[in-house]
């Protein structure tokens, strides 16, 4: 479905589904869907034309609840935080865009993220609005992210990562485990944990695989080149975590630890190096790799 409202500063206006329920008008769905907006803020984004229905009608406080209705809005944040890494074109033509992601940096805008993210980061800068990301990498992690430029041809890029035929590797830095003997598949079945956004292996079918193996024994650190086969969330990092590798600076896995903000002098160690396969449109063979590199040590920010 097409907005009927404009992308405004990069950002494009988020949406919601109306669901059965008690709700007499839209507003009152509105101010109980998301207690953390002021009433006062919903009625001055209303009256600004900031808040419309799939058709672009304005809403109102009186406009009656409507089940099935798409209610578009701006969201607005108070204050977000300002991520001081910069990201790097790696490649663009008229269908793609290849970009290497800094630490920290989220693809697209969620919960506390919004301007400082890649999508829109990209957009300020001049990209189209069709621009759409063909996969995603976490945000702690660095590396390749390919986005497609042209909705024409978007689905058959797309359909390479559902088919798995891309292929993607990642390098990390992990203590060194002398009992281990590389290069090494891990299988294992994975589910959501608790909270809701770690993951946990359980028994069962295996629904994930990634093969690991030793790029470079350094002081007390390896350095290893991972192929992801399946593309679960944290597929890698709940894999070497149950390896008894756990990649440094994470702070989800294997236990989660408590912090209010970012650390920027300790990002992730896992960097998504390189991106390969063949090329749908002209058959050849495309290759994108990260100039970014894994330190032990702290970091030094790039100016944005």
């Amino acid at each position: 479905m097409k907005a009927p409202l404009p992308i405004v500063d990069g950002v494009a206006p988020s949406c919601r589904w109306l669901p059965p329920g008690p709700w007499k008008t839209a507003l009152d769905f509105l101010i109980e869907r998301y207690p953390g907006v002021e009433a006062a803020t919903w009625l001055s984004r209303m009256a600004k034309g900031e808040v419309v229905d799939e058709t672009g009608l304005r809403l109102n406080s009186e406009t009656p609840y409507r089940v099935g209705a798409c209610v578009f809005y701006y969201r607005n944040l108070e204050s977000e935080i300002i991520i001081p890494f910069a990201e790097t074109i790696l490649y663009q033509d008229e269908h793609l865009l290849v970009v290497d992601k800094p630490h920290f940096l989220p693809v697209l805008p969620s919960g506390r993220f919004l301007h400082e993210t890649l999508l829109v980061r990209l957009r300020k800068k001049g990209e189209p609005a069709p621009l759409v990301p063909i996969h995603r990498i976490d945000r702690e992690t660095a590396g390749v992210v390919l986005f497609s430029r042209n909705p024409e041809t978007r689905s058959q890029y797309a359909t390479l990562f559902q088919d798995r035929k891309v292929k993607k590797v990642y390098e990390s830095l992990a203590p060194t485990h002398p009992g281990l003997s590389f290069p090494v598949t891990r299988h294992s079945r994975m589910v959501a944990g608790e909270p809701f956004f770690r993951m946990k292996e359980v028994e069962g079918k295996p629904n994930s695989e990634t093969t690991i193996a030793v790029l470079q024994v350094l002081s007390g650190t390896t350095r290893f080149q991972i192929i992801p086969v399946t593309g679960r969330k944290h597929q890698i990092r709940l894999h070497m975590s149950a390896l008894g590798i756990p990649i440094l600076n994470d702070t989800l896995y294997p236990e989660m630890r408590s912090f209010e903000d970012d650390d920027f002098s300790h990002p992730l160690q896992l960097l998504a190096k390189s991106v390969s396969f063949q090329d749908p449109l002209t058959g050849r063979e495309r290759y994108f790799e990260s100039s970014r590199k894994l330190e032990c040590g702290e970091v030094t920010l790039n100016a944005v």
